[in-house]
């Protein structure tokens, strides 16, 4: 199921010990009989996996996920067989200009990695 709501090989989780939602509420998402999944309700990140053990926050999510590095490694026969072939494969090092200029003109619309007074940011014209 992390799969597929993170829409890629796993979903890292750090199990939250008396978290609290800083910004608003998530909207949340009954994923199945027996867990719910939470994620922002303005760009769809996910942000966190709740069942009766508890709830699991997205490490990815966190402006700065070195604070949570996982410790365990869980559901390890839904390991798709490539994984850990993965840092193996060759690198693409080289950038085009094209490339470079595409991403040099990105306004992202996601929350920067660090706190805000205010979110979404308000129109300033």
């Amino acid at each position: 199921m992390c799969q597929k709501a993170f829409g890629g090989f796993f979903g890292p989780l750090v199990t939250a010990h008396n978290a609290t939602w800083t910004r608003g509420e998530p909207k949340w998402f009954q994923s199945s009989d027996a867990a719910r999944r939470a994620f922002c309700g303005d760009c769809g990140t996910p942000l966190a996996y709740e069942t009766r053990f508890g709830l699991e926050l997205a490490i990815g999510a966190f402006d700065d996920p070195t604070v949570a590095a996982p410790e365990v490694q869980v559901n390890p026969r839904d390991k798709l067989p490539f994984f850990d072939t993965l840092t193996s494969l060759p690198m693409r090092s080289e950038v085009s200009d094209e490339w470079r200029d595409f991403m040099a003109g990105i306004h992202s619309n996601q929350h920067p990695d660090h706190d805000t007074e205010a979110w979404p940011p308000r129109d300033k014209s």
